[in-house]
């Protein structure tokens, strides 16, 4: 057997489940009790109505312990300077549990008037995520003072500008949020090229952590045989979430496949990846 099996789950809601923060904690207590190393919620414009992912995400991190909160921010439409100071407040207040999923809209990019060429919103995506990283970087670990005898708050040389000037952002920075505890909470994408985690069919698109997006019918048997071609880990789609929580888990667990106990506090050490050093330090 390879290294420990790395799970998943997309989180789905239907009508007024939507609009539920119950459901929602329901839901992601239910995966953090089979120990999966996070959830994913969605997110968009287009479709049926839902919940904004980060904000949902947020809600449900003060009532959960262990499991990894991923929820997908449109990069179409979101600025990367306001999203990088709610994922850095998200990895807070879960204690370093925090990620996120970038993903491209092209109906959105029509309704915000950004461009008329949709050929490059995946280059635009990668360039966000360069912006969110300079982010949180732009505040060393030890920034914060807190000296109440000075009135000192912040060491001024510890925050830093990040003087970011590309094609479709010049953000100058620094953050308004200190350093995530994680340093760089995990991004996730469906393309390669600047995530920590993608989401695709083959493991040879990057030298990153691939996962594969399978339903409940895949066994054991063949996530090992997934996992031998290359993949860590596997983010399942389900109507019912007990299909893997008290279903395929146990199973797992049977066979010493997957783990019975979180052995990391943070999603990044969970998945293996050290805590980047700050490029400003």
């Amino acid at each position: 057997m390879g290294s420990p099996l790395h799970l998943a789950v997309a989180l789905q809601a239907t009508g007024d489940e939507t609009f539920s923060a119950e459901h929602w904690v329901e839901q992601v207590r239910e995966a953090e009790e089979a120990t999966l190393d996070f959830v994913t919620f969605d997110d968009s414009l287009a479709g049926e109505p839902g919940l904004d992912a980060v904000l949902t995400a947020a809600r449900v991190a003060p009532l959960t312990t262990h499991i990894g909160l991923v929820p997908t921010a449109v990069v179409t439409h979101t600025e990367p300077f306001h999203l990088s100071k709610a994922i850095a407040t998200l990895d807070y207040v879960s204690k370093g549990r925090a990620g996120v999923q970038l993903t491209t809209d092209s109906l959105a990019a029509k309704h915000f008037g950004r461009r008329d060429d949709f050929t490059d919103l995946w280059e635009e995506a990668a360039d966000y995520a360069e912006v969110l990283r300079r982010l949180w970087d732009s505040w060393e670990d030890d920034a914060e003072i807190r000296d109440v005898a000075t009135g000192r708050f912040i060491d001024r040389e510890k925050l830093h500008y990040i003087d970011f000037e590309g094609r479709w952002f010049n953000v100058r920075g620094p953050s308004i949020t200190p350093r995530p505890p994680q340093g760089h909470p995990p991004i996730a994408a469906t393309e390669p090229g600047f995530a920590d985690v993608v989401f695709a069919d083959d493991p040879s698109v990057s030298d990153k952590l691939v996962f594969r997006d399978v339903d409940g019918t895949a066994d054991p048997q063949q996530l090992i045989t997934w996992q031998d071609q290359g993949f860590a880990g596997f983010r399942f789609h389900v109507a019912d979430l007990r299909e893997i929580t008290r279903g395929l888990v146990p199973e797992l667990r049977r066979e010493g496949l997957f783990r019975t106990a979180y052995e990391h506090p943070t999603l990044r050490g969970r998945l293996g990846l050290a805590k980047p050093a700050d490029q400003y330090a």
